[in-house]
């Protein structure tokens, strides 16, 4: 009982330096890797301090699998430029890694001038033929992290689907998702990602491309379920509020 009170009495005063969380949403298939890092830095340079930034799927070299080798080469450049970005702001983007002789579709987390995360994508996406190109982690890699106060897990893209991993990311404040989602499937992630933060009663930060076959649909979603997004905008921003993770959590406490 004691042990208890005091998670509660923990739970309570929380605090956290972060203030704001961001989407970025932009489009980026058709345009050049150096294209895409000025965009990308340049949306990451105008966010406020203390944010926390959820960018695209792969938002540099988008699925061009012709070029996978010179995406990966390119990675180490765009890895030095966002760790100078994440000085004051935590970065959650994927990018193309290679490993000895496989690629990744790799997540990455920036912050303070470092990566604090990092994992490759588990559930690929079948598709868009990822698998043939793509090797995948393994499940239990993705995980809760701490940092600055709050609890952060990420899913990417395709993985947002599997109802088991939704699980893994419970109890969690924010979940980032990085994504490069069809428009075909709009209604999809709209429902998906406004249900994982209902479910979750966490936020849920989307990033998902922009471009002309994509489902665009970025959004930034309270523990309430209300839900911020704007497909013409490149950058949603909404304010990072723990008291409200609580308050959702007392008013139907579902064991979170």
């Amino acid at each position: 009982m004691k042990g208890t009170l005091l998670t509660i009495a923990k739970e309570a005063c929380r605090l956290t330096t972060f203030k704001n969380l961001i989407a970025l949403q932009f489009a980026y298939e058709t345009k050049s890797l150096e294209q895409n890092l000025q965009t990308l830095s340049q949306l990451i340079a105008s966010a406020p301090d203390f944010s926390v930034i959820t960018a695209p799927e792969l938002c540099l070299s988008g699925y061009n699998y012709d070029c996978l080798q010179e995406s990966a080469d390119f990675s180490q450049k765009a890895i030095s430029a966002l760790k100078k970005l994440s000085k004051t702001k935590l970065i959650a983007l994927t990018l193309v890694q290679k490993i000895d002789t496989n690629y990744y579709n790799s997540l990455q987390v920036f912050y303070q001038g470092e990566i604090i995360h990092s994992r490759a994508k588990t559930k690929l996406f079948p598709l868009g033929k990822e698998e043939e190109f793509f090797k995948a982690d393994e499940t239990d890699k993705i995980k809760i992290i701490e940092v600055e106060g709050i609890k952060l897990a990420f899913l990417i893209c395709f993985e947002l689907r599997f109802s088991e991993l939704w699980k893994q990311v419970q109890r969690s404040d924010v979940i980032c998702i990085p994504s490069f989602w069809g428009k075909q499937r709009k209604e999809h992630f709209v429902a998906l990602t406004k249900s994982l933060a209902i479910i979750n009663q966490a936020y849920v930060v989307a990033a998902n491309s922009s471009d002309e076959s994509m489902a665009s649909s970025s959004g930034i979603i309270t523990p309430f379920g209300q839900e911020i997004r704007d497909d013409a905008k490149q950058l949603l921003q909404s304010r990072l509020n723990l008291h409200e993770i609580k308050k959702m959590r007392k008013y139907i406490n579902i064991g979170l």
